[in-house]
C-alpha cells in the first residue's frame, strides 16, 4: 500500500480539517471573546486554503490527495461554521443562506464525481465565479463569527449582507455548472 503523500501543502489542508473540532468548541465555551478567537481562527483556516493552492503550485507539490482532500476542508470549515451561526441566530433567512451554501456544495460536489466517472470532469472544473463566491462566504463568516461577541452593530449587517451575496453567488454558480452538465445529464446511457 502507497503511503499519502505529505507536504507544506497537504499538511495546511490537513491543519485546517484539525481546526474544526477547535472552531466548534471555542464557540461554545462561555467566555468572553470566545467567539471573537473562532473568527481568528477562521480567518487562518480561510487564509490557508488561498495559500496552500498557491504552495502546491509555486513548489511543484500539487498531489491527487491534495486536490481531493483541499475542498474537502473547505466545505467541512463552512458548513460547521455555517451550523454554528444559524444554531446562535436562527433566523429564518440565514438558515435558508446557509441551506443554500451548503446544499449547493453537496450538489456540486455529487456533480463533479459523477462527471468524472463518465471523463467529463474538466466541464465542471472551479471557475472565477466559484472563487468569488468562496471569497465573499469566507468574508461574511469570518464578520459574523465575529459579530457574536464584537462589534455586533457595525459588523453584523456587514456579514449579513455578504452572506446573501455569496448564496446568490452560490445559486448563480451551481445553474452554471448544471448548464455545463445538461447535455450529459439529460443524455440516455
Amino acid at each position: 500500500m502507497k503511503t499519502i503523500p505529505f507536504n507544506i501543502a497537504t499538511g495546511l489542508t490537513l491543519l485546517r480539517i484539525a481546526l474544526i473540532p477547535v472552531l466548534v468548541l471555542l464557540f461554545y465555551l462561555p467566555w468572553p471573546g470566545a467567539r471573537v478567537v473562532c473568527a481568528l481562527i477562521f480567518l487562518l483556516a480561510s487564509l490557508t486554503d488561498w495559500l496552500d493552492g498557491y504552495l502546491a503550485r509555486r513548489l511543484n507539490q500539487a498531489t491527487a490527495f491534495g486536490a481531493f482532500l483541499d475542498p474537502v476542508a473547505d466545505k467541512l470549515m463552512v458548513a460547521a461554521a455555517l451550523v454554528l451561526l444559524v444554531q446562535n441566530d436562527p433566523e429564518p433567512w440565514l438558515a435558508v443562506a446557509a441551506v443554500i451554501i451548503i446544499g449547493r456544495e453537496i450538489a456540486i460536489a455529487s456533480l463533479r464525481e459523477w462527471m468524472a466517472a463518465i471523463g467529463q470532469r474538466k466541464k465542471v472544473e472551479v471557475s472565477w465565479l466559484g472563487k468569488v463566491k468562496t471569497t465573499l462566504q469566507m468574508s461574511a463568516i469570518t464578520l459574523l463569527l465575529f459579530a457574536v461577541d464584537w462589534w455586533t452593530e457595525i459588523l453584523q449587517p456587514f456579514g449579513y449582507v455578504f452572506l446573501v451575496l455569496a448564496a446568490l453567488l452560490t445559486l448563480w454558480s451551481m445553474v452554471n455548472y448544471l448548464r455545463l452538465a445538461w447535455p450529459m445529464l439529460t443524455e440516455d446511457r
